[in-house]
């Protein structure tokens, strides 16, 4: 029994009295049918609505092939439900916010259209992020400010959006933006007046200046097509409230007037690469000095491998002297880090395969590594199991 869709007849209408007829299990959901709603089901790129029965949380709406709209709602909660009269409470922000983006996506698409003559191919409201997929790949990265102000001009002519169903009325009649659906007995049209003419099945606002405002956040291509992403109304007053406040607080740890941060910004991040290059040439230094020492002390030791372990140094520190050390050394020598519980090993000669002797080393010891022949490395489960391996290794010659 398709279901009267009361949502069309008033989009304010937040509360409504309506009956449940059937509990119905379907994909072993538990889904209330009423005989009205004005709960809109997903469809048309549109997410569906949101809100209660009777109290009993509404998490999902869809409709059927049969136009029967099925209200899912938490399981955990359905057997409240009675056949019989129940209240409808709809999440009424929601409601606003998908009708903005909607209308907005109507008007963006048009606009884009009658300034590129690249179509919409398809769109997806999100419930942060809104795109649309314009039929032109080479719109990536450009710049969108003209169409924004286009945009904005329509929003503050308040144009008034008007619903059309054909039949009674002609399709025939209206310069459809895009191709009407097949096999449907009406099919409504959505205009915003005489700009734009759409067939849609979604939910709008009575007019454009009740949008406020559309920002285009980003494009990007996508299979051929420039996907854009934009947001609309109270997403755009949200968004400007985080990145003004993000700005504001930036401003003032740079010490910079906010309209300057992108210079400020550029400027300490010259400064950090300049003191992270001279970090680097001292850290590389210090590594050649340790490294001489480990020499001296391995000089008359005739080991087969060099073994350090770094209690308190990170594993980049430690590569860096066992680098430092390969360079001076014919040995195997193996650096391990306590912080990070890694281990590697490095060998300069040619006639070396260190896989088999350490992956089976470290395997023993509750670690896992790879590698090539002339470098191996791992990572060990606990503190115990890295400091065993050290001790291991001390007894150890390699063969």
């Amino acid at each position: 029994m398709e279901t009267v869709k009361v949502y069309y007849e008033n989009l304010e209408l937040d509360r409504y009295n309506s009956e449940i007829t059937e509990i119905r299990r379907v994909d072993g959901r538990p889904a209330a049918i009423l005989p009205a709603t004005i709960f809109y089901p997903e469809g048309g790129g549109q997410g569906a609505d949101r809100g209660t029965i009777n109290g009993v949380p509404v998490i999902d709406v869809q409709e059927t092939d049969t136009k029967e709209i099925l209200h899912f709602v938490d399981p955990a909660l359905a057997d409240r439900l009675p056949i019989g009269p129940v209240e409808l409470r709809l999440n009424a922000e929601r409601r606003r916010d998908l009708a903005t983006q909607h209308t907005a996506q109507h008007l963006l698409s048009a606009t884009i259209l009658r300034l590129t003559g690249a179509p919409t191919v398809s769109m997806h409201l999100g419930d942060e992020i809104c795109t649309i997929d314009i039929d032109r790949g080479d719109l990536a990265g450009q710049d969108f400010s003209a169409i924004e102000e286009a945009v904005q001009d329509v929003v503050e002519a308040d144009f008034p959006i008007l619903i059309h169903l054909c039949p009674p009325e002609d399709i025939n009649a209206f310069p459809l933006r895009k191709k009407p659906p097949q096999g449907e007995e009406v099919i409504r049209v959505v205009e915003i007046d005489g700009y734009d003419y759409s067939p849609c099945c979604g939910t709008h606002l009575p007019s454009t200046g009740r949008i406020g405002s559309v920002k285009i956040l980003g494009s990007e291509r996508y299979k051929g097509m420039t996907r854009l992403s934009f947001i609309a109304g109270r997403r755009v007053l949200r968004a400007y409230r985080l990145l003004y406040a993000q700005g504001d607080g930036i401003s003032r740890l740079l010490r910079v007037p906010l309209e300057e941060i992108q210079r400020g910004v550029t400027t300490l991040s010259e400064k950090s690469a300049s003191q992270e290059k001279s970090l680097i040439t001292l850290k590389d230094r210090i590594a050649e000095l340790e490294a001489d020492r480990i020499i001296a002390e391995e000089k008359n030791q005739k080991r087969s491998m060099v073994v350090r372990y770094f209690k308190d140094r990170s594993m980049d520190d430690a590569t860096r002297i066992g680098r430092a050390v390969q360079k001076q050394s014919p040995a195997v020598v193996v650096v391990l880090s306590g912080p990070e519980r890694k281990a590697a090993a490095f060998c300069s000669r040619g006639d070396v395969d260190l896989r088999p002797f350490f992956k089976d080393l470290f395997t023993q010891h509750n670690g896992k590594g790879g590698g090539g022949p002339s470098f191996y490395q791992g990572a060990f489960s606990s503190l115990e199991d890295l400091e065993s391996l050290v001790e291991d290794l001390r007894n150890k010659e390699f063969r």
